[in-house]
């Protein structure tokens, strides 16, 4: 391991030098299949020729161009997030957890200027990851996300998941918003809230006057087969965040909301060098133009069911190590039991060469591209239970 960086990742001792489709390659050639896709990150794989393409024509133009001027990519991505969404308006920035603070800092400046400077709270649900800054671990402040950190900033209360009775208990005259995921990703280990669920919140923030804001940070961009994952539950948010599949591997976040809230970010309240610039709204656009072609969520909707029907065969076969499959599209989870760690069983898909992500509540993550084949999950099904097999002996 290089003694030069910090020590705050618990990397796995491989290091990858390309990547085609669905497969990633290691500094011996040794082929593995990408069920991580970079935390949700590489939506449309390896060296996407649309994507490809989209970055090598602007990088032959140029990097770099300050939110001093128009940035006609930016305008572009913009128009069709609002198009291909409840919202009304785009900030760009460079990442999900710059998205998360500016949702913070939007709707708090919005209570301000409706006349409520008293809100300025946020009600967080358990099993939430919003970020890792000082501010967004009071989300999730639990574990090593917390520990050395603390005095916190005091702006979260919390609420157990799925218990719109203490959610509404915990709503105080101070509370501005309440953000959550509706697929819980790293803390809550692949929870789907249900339909019901999301609907009792959306009509808490409507009897209390409150704000709702979607982290779709992770489980949106067509993750969950649907371009966004709240649609299954036919209710809409006030703000929304996203960032990682949106640039299929460049950095990029955005921060979506209804017009009337976006006006209260004037000129000089929020900004950022880099986000937004056109090296990562070319890439935006290149995915999102791919999300919305005909046919191709439909096909992650085929992909996923593919995929959980199999999970679901491995936790009837191996119950003494899996006790539920989790998720839904290609954003799915095992959930493993006590007699075994979701680090094992990671590392054990590694050594059969097949990348898979730890998460929250002991459960292994399932993140292909979104244009994984049938055939290539069926070989990570292979490989998995290869693995499992193993482990059992």
């Amino acid at each position: 391991m290089n003694d030069y960086l910090f020590s705050n990742y618990a990397r796995f001792d491989v290091a990858f030098v390309r990547g085609q489709g669905s497969y990633l390659y290691d500094t011996e050639q040794k082929a593995y299949l990408d069920f991580a896709s970079g935390i949700a990150v590489s939506a449309l794989g390896h060296q996407h020729p649309a994507l490809s393409q989209a970055l090598k024509a602007q990088v032959d133009q140029f990097l770099h161009c300050s939110n001093l001027y128009r940035i006609p990519q930016q305008e572009a991505l913009a128009e069709l997030l609002c198009q291909h969404s409840f919202a009304d308006k785009v900030l760009f920035c460079n990442s999900g957890l710059e998205a998360n603070e500016a949702a913070l800092k939007l709707v708090r400046k919005y209570q301000h200027q409706r006349g409520t400077p008293e809100k300025q709270r946020f009600l967080a649900v358990g099993g939430a990851f919003h970020g890792r800054s000082l501010a967004l671990i009071g989300a999730s402040p639990e574990g090593k996300m917390i520990e050395g950190f603390t005095p916190l900033p005091d702006w979260f209360d919390l609420a157990p998941a799925d218990d719109l009775d203490a959610l509404e208990a915990a709503i105080n005259p101070e509370t501005a918003a309440i953000i959550l995921e509706p697929l819980q990703g790293d803390g809550g280990g692949i929870h789907l809230f249900s339909a019901e669920y999301l609907q009792g919140v959306r009509a808490l923030c409507e009897q209390y006057d409150i704000l709702l804001v979607f982290d779709e940070i992770q489980c949106g961009n067509g993750r969950t087969g649907k371009l966004w994952c709240h649609e299954y539950s036919a209710v809409e948010p006030d703000i929304m965040t996203t960032a990682k599949g949106l640039g299929g591997g460049m950095p990029i976040g955005a921060l979506l909301a209804r017009a009337e809230i976006a006006e209260a970010m004037t000129a000089g309240s929020h900004g950022t060098t880099f986000g937004g610039n056109p090296l990562a709204c070319s890439a935006g656009l290149a995915v999102m133009q791919e999300l919305i072609k005909p046919d191709f969520l439909a096909e992650i909707r085929i992909r996923g069911e593919q995929l959980s029907t199999a999970l679901q065969g491995l936790v009837a076969e191996y119950p003494h190590l899996c006790t539920e499959q989790l998720g839904i599209g290609l954003m799915q989870g095992l959930r493993c039991t006590a007699e075994i760690t979701n680090i094992a069983v990671v590392s054990a898909g590694l050594k059969a060469g097949l990348l898979l992500v730890p998460a929250g509540r002991n459960v292994v993550r399932f993140l292909p591209p979104l244009t994984v084949s049938e055939g290539e999950i069926t070989q990570a099904m292979t490989l998995l239970q290869t693995s499992l097999s193993e482990l059992s002996q």
